[in-house]
């Protein structure tokens, strides 16, 4: 039996039409679209099934929407078999891959995240800032990189092993794209409308924290990997303490994938909108390891051949 992790997607991954396969074929799918509504109190079905895309993709709306989409296609995963090794999850992903690891439930998974869409966004028009995509170094040159700059600027996401996004204010960004370019690396802007993982959203950082104190975790079914440390645990108490300082900390996904490998995993589900997780993995896991995108019921048989 194959060593299996899955993991689950965050901002970024969404398109008009995610999710709607799953609602239609089950009525726990349904459930949890109406959970994302009442938590929320947004249109989440109309959103990701009607869009636009425009308002889908704001931080508000898209927080407990995508969430909804991943939690929809771990239960399709649970209900025919499936017991991962392992969970992980990116950024708001991460809230995903607690509750599949029973340390929360759906209803609590879902209050958070859509209390998270809105402190964030608020933070965002309080606190503007930027953030861009450094590609062609590694995790530790790209915060050496940041380092140099006066003002705040770090790390995001070490996404692959040569592409780290970088947040902060917006001239403290620029001036690292140009460092960044003088030094030979490429340095992509990104169309976001805040400078997640940095202290600009400290003030929901706490939110956040103060939220997360006040919630029950249960004790771990599987492994869950936190965005903050990038290793492996099933300890309840120490992954609570972690996605308290997860929102203006760096997602450390290069090191959650290289330490799954480690750890014996050979089959990566992901379960959500769209691959964007899948292709980040294969660009840092060995060339033997599968990797598996399910967000729609015909993506199960594949998924569940594989295991």
């Amino acid at each position: 039996m194959a060593k299996v992790a899955v993991v689950f997607p965050g901002q970024g991954s969404q398109y008009v039409g995610m999710g709607q396969g799953f609602f239609e074929a089950s009525d726990q799918a349904k459930e949890l679209f109406e959970l994302a509504e009442a938590a929320s109190g947004r249109p989440i079905r109309q959103l990701c099934f009607e869009g636009p895309m425009e308002e889908l993709t704001q931080t508000v709306n898209l927080q407990p929407a995508v969430i909804a989409v991943d939690l929809a296609c771990w239960q399709a995963l649970s209900a025919a078999g499936l017991k991962p090794h392992a969970v992980a999850g990116h950024s708001v992903g991460e809230y995903a891959a607690l509750c599949a690891a029973g340390a929360f439930t759906p209803t609590d998974c879902l209050r958070l995240v859509s209390l998270r869409g809105l402190v964030m966004d608020r933070d965002a028009h309080d606190n503007p800032g930027a953030m861009s995509a450094v590609m062609g170094a590694s995790p530790e040159e790209v915060a050496q990189l940041c380092a140099q700059v006066e003002g705040v600027v770090q790390p995001a996401n070490y996404n692959t092993p040569v592409q780290t996004v970088i947040t902060g204010d917006k001239g403290a960004v620029a001036e690292a794209n140009k460092l960044a370019k003088e030094k030979g690396l490429k340095a992509i802007p990104l169309k976001v409308s805040g400078a997640w993982h940095s202290p600009l959203i400290e003030l929901a950082g706490q939110d956040m924290k103060n939220a997360i104190v006040e919630t029950e975790f249960s004790e771990l079914n599987c492994l869950h990997v936190p965005n903050t440390t990038g290793q492996p645990t099933d300890d309840a108490k120490l992954v609570k303490a972690e996605l308290m300082t997860q929102l203006t900390a760096p997602v450390r996904w290069v090191q959650t994938v290289e330490a799954l490998v480690d750890n014996g995993v050979t089959v990566f589900i992901e379960a959500g909108p769209k691959n964007v997780l899948a292709g980040l993995i294969k660009k840092t896991a060995p060339k033997d390891i599968v990797v598996i995108n399910v967000q729609e019921p015909a993506d199960l048989e594949k998924a569940l051949a594989a295991v």
